[in-house]
């Protein structure tokens, strides 16, 4: 079995990030979900397959398939609003060289993982957790929704039955500081924490803004203050150092200079590895929105909580990936959570899956300045390459 070629995975791994690149080098770029740069990108990808000696598919949810082997690899090539050019594309153009050397490989990239209009939509509906008819029905921030969008896509095939595979292995850059920061070059990773989100509404009265005084005043925008440090205090003593909380999507109305914000919509999210934390964390956060509510006077409206529950990473796939790190990151890698969410997530469903992480500089992601130096991105190339080996 030929070695993966590091100049060519470097050149396509370029190649590709030019497709929507908005900077002088290409390393900032923008190709959200259906957009015309992600389609652009995600038909150059099936015709690299296809010359790699792949079986190119583009199934209904616009997943984009090079199929040959039982072992599945990938990850995504969609980005952010503002994203990086590794985020996704590094673990599957990676896949497409080592099935170019290991005949049992097939590859894999996603849509919309990065949640334009859901959250790892494309894998989720491959997994059977979502039905394409109900994400059909999601829409983007400007009410575009996923069955109008992806028709910018025509399917040239059905959804792939998972039978045909074995496991799943996905590549991708660590998205924080932990590897950088210790001079390390790899991390194979233990699991993936679990997340839950949920939306919430407080509606106050909107009023003149010179003319209402202030103890008179409903303002939602202050409710919102006070709910971030109700949160905050309310899981001081349920979280742990590492376990993470956000206050994220914010949209206030009327959001004029003049006018007292009459409502603000957000969202909540906390993330942590332990159900049963999770759990606790879940009943911390509504009891501060609750209080909050009572003591200012505004009206509280929130969603049911979406959940995404912990993943343990499988035991070979992982010793499979420490030996080849052994190999070729002698004293440079090591295990490791991911607290960042990935389509393994939803993959686990269907078999059993592991995670290699490369290192991000500075721990930067989801940023134009996301960058790997190109002897790491070489390295865990390397180690996906003998771990892949290893499992077929």
């Amino acid at each position: 079995m030929p070695d993966a070629d590091p100049a060519r995975f470097l050149s396509d791994l370029n190649a590709l990030r030019t497709i929507g690149g908005v900077s002088g080098d290409h390393r900032g770029v923008i190709r959200r979900a259906f957009d015309a740069d992600d389609v652009r990108a995600r038909l150059w990808l099936a015709d690299r397959f296809a010359d790699a000696g792949l079986n190119p598919v583009i199934d209904p949810a616009g997943n984009v398939w090079g199929l040959r082997g039982p072992l599945l690899l990938g990850s995504h090539t969609d980005t952010q609003p503002e994203g990086g050019w590794l985020d996704g594309a590094l673990g599957v153009i990676a896949a497409l060289e080592v099935a170019r050397t290991n005949s049992d490989v097939s590859v894999v990239s996603f849509q919309d993982e990065e949640g334009r209009f859901g959250a790892t939509t494309g894998s989720e509906i491959w997994s059977g957790a979502l039905t394409l008819s109900a994400a059909d029905k999601l829409t983007d921030l400007g009410g575009l929704t996923f069955g109008d969008a992806r028709r910018a896509l025509p399917a040239t095939g059905d959804f792939l039955d998972p039978a045909r595979f074995t496991a799943y292995l996905e590549h991708h850059i660590e998205q924080g500081p932990v590897l950088d920061t210790a001079g390390q070059v790899a991390g194979v990773v233990s699991a993936i924490v679990g997340l839950r989100q949920t939306d919430v509404t407080l509606t106050g009265q909107q009023n003149h803004a010179g003319t209402t005084p202030m103890h008179l005043r409903i303002d939602a925008l202050r409710g919102l203050s006070d709910a971030d440090h109700a949160i905050r205090t309310a899981l001081r003593n349920v979280a742990t150092p590492q376990s993470v909380w956000t206050i994220g999507h914010v949209s206030v109305h009327p959001n004029a200079p003049s006018a007292i914000p009459g409502r603000v919509r957000f969202t909540v999210q906390w993330r942590d590895a332990e159900t049963a934390r999770l759990d606790r964390m879940e009943i911390a956060v509504r009891d501060a929105l609750d209080r909050v509510a009572r003591d200012t006077g505004l009206t509280l409206t929130i969603s049911d909580t979406a959940c995404l529950p912990p993943v343990d990473m499988n035991d070979g796939i992982r010793s499979a990936l420490r030996t080849a790190a052994r190999t070729h990151a002698p004293g440079k890698w090591r295990d490791m959570p991911s607290g960042a969410l990935h389509d393994a997530t939803n993959v686990s469903r269907l078999m059993p899956v592991g995670m290699l992480f490369a290192p991000s500089i500075g721990g930067v992601s989801h940023d134009f300045a996301e960058d790997t130096a190109e002897a790491d991105l070489v390295t865990g190339l390397r180690i996906l390459a003998d771990a892949a080996r290893a499992l077929t």
